[in-house]
């Protein structure tokens, strides 16, 4: 990459409002070259890891994987060894107003443009962004700063679904639904929750049961000394941790007391694991 030729990816799921970005970074950064335009997050963790761009713009909220979840979903996958390495692209989010949201986005120094884009904002942002691209002793942010801001950003939309939810008490008992029959599971029996496709799974000791309710919506009904977070997809009780496996290739796993199989821990949690 050089100043002449910086590259970006727009995903947002109004095809109008891609479009209007795309027009408003042309006008105001002409050598800026749109890579893709893709309308879900999966698609713009599939298309930033094969086009590698210098910056992404990327909506909040999106069918399936949002914003916040896509940026972390690619910062999981990002190569950091090897000839494929790279660095990690500048993140914007792309928000309609929402006070929170704007709290936490300036709270993690992460930048972000309200819908609809004005153009002097943009232009704030541009140049915030030539900053960080080109000047040598900020070019782009490494990838542990920029999971520890989603990280950050992570955890106050966590709080503030827990708040829109009227903060509900803790959840004791889960209600799931096998055949024709109603099974009460004690919270206090999961050995872990793990997102799979439609359906969350739920592991206890003996069995494994399916339900509806999304792992986002999971998370701040769940005791935060009681579980924590160890993975996008994978949620854990804390006290049936045994141990944390480091391998050569540098992935890190879990194994549980109760459970034979092995977590894995993605990069933008494993810094709760080191050893004291």
């Amino acid at each position: 990459m050089s100043q002449n030729n910086p590259t970006a990816l727009i995903a947002e799921d109004e095809p109008l409002l891609a479009h209007a970005l795309a027009g408003e970074l042309d006008a105001v950064w002409p050598s800026l070259r749109i890579v893709a335009t893709v309308g879900d997050g999966t698609s713009a963790v599939r298309e930033a890891l094969a086009l590698r761009p210098d910056i992404l713009f990327f909506d909040i909220r999106m069918p399936g994987m949002g914003g916040l979840e896509a940026a972390s979903a690619l910062a999981e996958q990002w190569p950091v060894d090897g000839p494929q390495a790279h660095h990690f692209p500048a993140l914007v989010f792309v928000t309609a107003y929402d006070q929170y949201a704007v709290q936490a986005f300036e709270a993690q120094a992460v930048d972000y443009l309200l819908k609809p884009v004005q153009t002097a904002r943009l232009k704030k942002t541009v140049d915030k962004l030539r900053q960080t691209l080109f000047q040598p002793a900020q070019a782009a942010m490494d990838l542990e700063a920029t999971m520890a801001q989603l990280r950050g950003l992570l955890s106050a939309t966590t709080q503030v679904d827990h708040i829109a939810g009227g903060a509900q008490e803790p959840l004791k008992v889960l209600q799931v639904g096998v055949g024709n029959a109603v099974h009460m599971v004690p919270v206090n029996d999961v050995v872990y929750f793990e997102a799979a496709d439609k359906y969350v799974r739920v592991l206890t000791a003996e069995r494994e049961y399916l339900i509806r309710t999304p792992l986002k919506e999971l998370l701040p009904r769940l005791h935060p000394d009681a579980f924590c977070q160890v993975h996008r997809g994978t949620v854990v009780r804390t006290n049936d941790i045994a141990r944390v496996i480091r391998e050569e290739s540098g992935k890190m796993l879990l194994s549980m007391r109760s459970r034979p199989e092995k977590l894995q821990i993605s990069r933008l949690y494993a810094h709760l694991f080191k050893a004291m």
